[in-house]
């Protein structure tokens, strides 16, 4: 449960939001939440899942999604970028940035269960790209820098960041280094009391309007685990040039190559201890993968749910399209997955909060949610037929955005490496040339 002083701040957010989503007492839950794309699917899980406080934020971010953001995703997609800074002000005033910071820093001082009942109902926006860029702020930038960073770093970078006055970025993958996260080749020589940085950054969500970086880099010679530090970078720094990338989903946010070029920051910019930025990127991979299972579920619901009511209303030789056995029971199989993904999330997330180690669930939780993603969102597009294969289709943007999440935060493979590894059913390594 929260804490007194975080129970009166939820309190006061959830009075502020005054969220006109519709409640449904039950005896068996505190809250349901209802929405009308929702009617024909959708899980009766969180509801039980969720305590009381949980599904009130859950409330709070479903009226600030209504009103201030799904009516925009169609001009925002068409633009290839939405407003991050005042989307995120909106969501700082909040007070929903920093769910599982400190309060000494403006956060809320609640557990990771409280940011993943936020982050899943992210995933009732009509796009993917919007609720990855919160995200990213959420659960990705932020989380070693509140971890490890120094009281001046996090005064300067962490508590704009959850006031909303901030956009965050994440500089880890590179062209040659993306899941071979060892690979980085960006430098910061150290030259008196500061870094001199020089390489590049790609694939890297916010990055065109982020005002700072959480950047991975190498900071010496030698054992490509232990030679790498993160960095508080800010994006305005002198040496520093953008370009934008163009996707085939996830239009509406922001992504770009960051090159720096002589970029000079002070050495104290460090987070934590020099050497240590490998290790400290792969305790925040855990949360990233954990957010982007819990993330993608509620959209998978939605997909399922549109295509139920679009099967039902669609006719074909003399009967709708769902009244085909084939395609009830592909929808009930799907929606099936989908439940089991979640109850697998769930209990991730339930282990991390309880302090037990999480690397294999959220790496096998982070799989299934990749693939699971893809094969509803190419089996629904079929049932929605010719109208599925065209822009103004919700499910043609879920087909496109939903493709990413066997990529992004670890590729498929690496996931099923990483398991192979805790199993200890992988191949031992090469020896060691001499």
């Amino acid at each position: 449960m929260a804490t007194r002083n975080a129970q009166r701040k939820l309190l006061s957010i959830c009075l502020r939001s005054k969220a006109q989503t519709k409640y449904q007492y039950n005896s068996s839950r505190n809250f349901s939440v209802t929405r009308s794309s929702l009617q024909s699917y959708s899980s009766p899980l969180p509801d039980s899942y969720y305590n009381e406080e949980q599904l009130q934020m859950q409330a709070t971010i479903a009226k600030i999604i209504e009103n201030d953001i799904n009516p925009f995703v169609d001009e925002w997609e068409t633009k290839e970028e939405f407003p991050a800074h005042q989307v995120f002000k909106k969501l700082g005033n909040a007070g929903l940035l920093g769910i599982d910071k400190s309060e000494e820093y403006g956060g809320l001082g609640l557990d990771f269960k409280y940011l993943a009942a936020v982050m899943e109902e992210l995933g009732t926006i009509r796009c993917a790209g919007v609720p990855m860029a919160i995200l990213v702020q959420m659960a990705m930038t932020c989380q070693a820098l509140h971890r490890f960073g120094s009281d001046e770093l996090k005064k300067e970078f962490l508590v704009p960041s959850i006031s909303g006055d901030f956009v965050a970025c994440v500089g880890v993958s590179e062209a040659g280094a993306g899941s071979d996260v060892a690979n980085t080749q960006t430098r910061a020589v150290r030259k008196g009391d500061d870094l001199i940085i020089n390489g590049q950054k790609m694939w890297i969500t916010n990055s065109l309007q982020a005002d700072w970086m959480c950047l991975l880099a190498n900071t010496s010679d030698g054992n490509p685990y232990k030679n790498k530090s993160l960095i508080c970078v800010p994006m305005n720094s002198k040496g520093i040039t953008k370009q934008k990338i163009h996707k085939i989903g996830n239009n509406s946010s922001d992504t770009g190559i960051i090159f720096f070029e002589d970029v000079r920051v002070p050495a104290k910019n460090i987070i934590g201890e020099e050497g240590s930025g490998f290790f400290y990127q792969m305790l925040q991979f855990q949360e990233e993968r954990m957010a982007g299972a819990v993330g993608v579920l509620k959209g998978i619901d939605a997909a399922l749910s549109e295509t139920i009511d679009y099967t039902r209303q669609r006719k074909a030789f003399g009967k709708s399209i769902l009244d085909n056995q084939y395609v009830y029971f592909r929808l009930c199989e799907l929606a099936s997955e989908n439940e089991s993904l979640r109850a697998l999330t769930y209990k991730a997330i339930d282990m991390f909060v309880d302090g037990q180690e999480v690397t294999r669930l959220a790496s096998m939780a982070k799989l299934k949610a990749g693939r699971l993603a893809r094969e509803v969102g190419d089996t629904c597009l079929q049932f929605w037929g010719g109208m599925g294969y065209t822009r103004e289709a919700a499910i043609s943007r879920f087909f496109r955005d939903a493709r990413l999440l066997s990529i992004g935060g670890g590729a498929d493979e690496i996931m099923l490496e990483i398991i192979a590894k805790l199993m200890n059913i992988s191949p031992p390594p090469p020896p060691k040339k001499k």
